[in-house]
């Protein structure tokens, strides 16, 4: 599959999606609603998501899409089978955007037949890019990526995002025995996390609760790098609802820790 011209489509939606969100970010006028499910929406969230539909309906428009702020109006939340679908969560990390952490970006996958191909992660404030099409690597604005050679658990680095988020999902003990069995924790948050293990700078990710344009565009980058990506309990994809990326070396002990104690 040549998913060359589909790459160079998708990182020119995450410059129209990095001009938007950029000008937006910090402004003293930014717009912050909270949507049915209690989460954060700034405006800017709205206009990204916004541009980048209007942009694939004119440039790719038997492409079907799915994103997080047209799917709170629409309740969709299904990824389509048996043809292509553009997946974008607009800002992965707004209640950091909404508080000026820079640390969010704009997320961006293909899938074809259910199976993400290709992926972007743009980080605009910090000045990083990420991006993977199958079959094809994964790079950075710094170069190629490639997951780390951390073979024992004992001596990996682990990230994860909330504490009360693995709480609230009745994982929080999983959590804590992963945490004791690996050699450092930080929590790092969001897309960050995921990209970090690709680089090699971080040996395991992982997080409860989310949804498919939460995951989509970080499984072809973690993959294409050489790492593994699951749910929690070990499912392949990104539409299990849960998310664990490692460098593929300590996936099974990590599966098997957090299997233990659920």
């Amino acid at each position: 599959m040549d998913l060359s011209a589909d790459l160079d489509f998708a990182r020119s939606l995450a410059d129209t999606a990095d001009a938007i969100s950029l000008e937006r970010f910090r402004a003293a006028d930014l717009h912050v609603t909270k949507k049915a499910d209690s989460t954060h929406v700034t405006d800017a969230d709205q206009a990204v998501e916004r541009a980048l539909r209007e942009r694939l309906a004119a440039e790719r428009p038997d492409d079907a899409f799915l994103g997080e702020e047209t799917t709170a109006d629409t309740g969709a939340e299904a990824v389509s089978e048996g043809h292509r679908q553009w997946v974008v969560d607009p800002i992965d990390g707004t209640a950091n955007y909404l508080r000026g952490v820079p640390v969010w970006a704009t997320l961006i996958a293909l899938a074809v037949d259910g199976r993400p191909v290709l992926g972007v992660v743009s980080a605009p404030a910090l000045g990083k890019r990420w991006w993977a099409a199958e079959g094809s690597g994964a790079f950075s604005l710094d170069g190629p990526l490639r997951v780390s050679g951390v073979a024992d658990l004992a001596d990996a680095s682990l990230s994860y995002n909330s504490i009360q988020q693995w709480d609230d999902d009745d994982r929080l003990e999983p959590l804590v025995d992963l945490s004791r069995r690996v050699w450092r924790t930080r929590a790092y948050g969001d897309m960050w996390s995921y990209m970090m293990v690709a680089e090699g700078v971080l040996d395991v990710a992982g997080e409860p609760d989310l949804k498919p344009w939460d995951i989509a565009a970080l499984v072809p980058i973690v993959e294409e790098a050489g790492g593994r990506f699951t749910s929690l309990d070990g499912d392949p994809g990104p539409w299990h609802g849960s998310a664990l990326a490692t460098n593929g070396l300590v996936h099974d002990a990590v599966v098997e820790v957090i299997r233990r104690e659920s």
